[in-house]
């Protein structure tokens, strides 16, 4: 009986080294395909070429004049003056008092960008004081005084957008909706700063709030 099952088996290898030559694989050709759907695709994959359009590819260059969604253009210009036409124009659209309140939300996500980001420089506290200052690095001016305070939301949000001075544009960096965030929480630390010696803080100091204007970001 177990001669039968040693002759069984090496009757079993035999063919299975038989099947294996004759339908071993062929590296120098493609597998069969039963389903051929599953590899190729019906449609034109976006970088493959297409005679169908005069430039021969699939995908197209937009429209002249076309927008991509959720990025409205800004029709300015890294300098001063369009820095002022913004504060006028621009407005902040985080709006407080609404249901769940939007700019505590806003100040919290804030916190977080500017940890990221604005800490180097500017310092945990606003004061310019940041490592990057303190190792020789020429100071930013105080976010809690001076021209700070009298920035519009708008003037801010051009400055974080093309840069300032010093202060390399993070337009790349940050979305726009972060930009706005990172504004709320540095007027949330201005509000809660205490006054230096010697000063107060008048209406005219206090942090700027919201601008109102007549026209909003997307309308620029």
């Amino acid at each position: 009986m177990l001669l039968r099952v040693n002759y069984l088996l090496a009757a079993l290898l035999v063919v299975v080294v038989a099947l294996n030559i004759v339908f071993g694989r062929d590296f120098s050709q493609p597998h069969y395909e039963l389903f051929a759907d599953m590899k190729h695709s019906v449609a034109y994959d976006a970088f493959s070429k297409n005679s169908n359009f005069a430039s021969g590819q699939t995908m197209q260059s937009p429209v002249p004049g076309t927008i991509a969604r959720g990025e409205m253009p800004l029709h300015y210009q890294p300098t001063p003056d369009d820095a002022r036409r913004a504060g006028q124009e621009l407005t902040n659209p985080i709006v407080s008092g609404a249901k769940g309140d939007p700019l505590a939300k806003s100040e919290a996500r804030g916190a977080q960008v500017y940890a990221r980001f604005c800490v180097a420089c500017h310092g945990g506290g606003g004061a310019g004081d940041g490592p990057v200052a303190l190792r020789g690095f020429p100071p930013p001016p105080s976010l809690l005084t001076g021209k700070s305070l009298q920035m519009k939301d708008g003037q801010l949000f051009h400055i974080l957008t093309y840069g300032q001075g010093s202060m390399a544009p993070m337009a790349a960096q940050l979305r726009r909706p972060e930009r706005w965030d990172v504004i709320n929480y540095v007027r949330s630390m201005q509000s809660t700063a205490p006054p230096r010696a010697g000063e107060s803080k008048t209406s005219a100091d206090a942090p700027a709030k919201p601008d109102e204007s007549t026209k909003s970001e997307s309308e620029s």
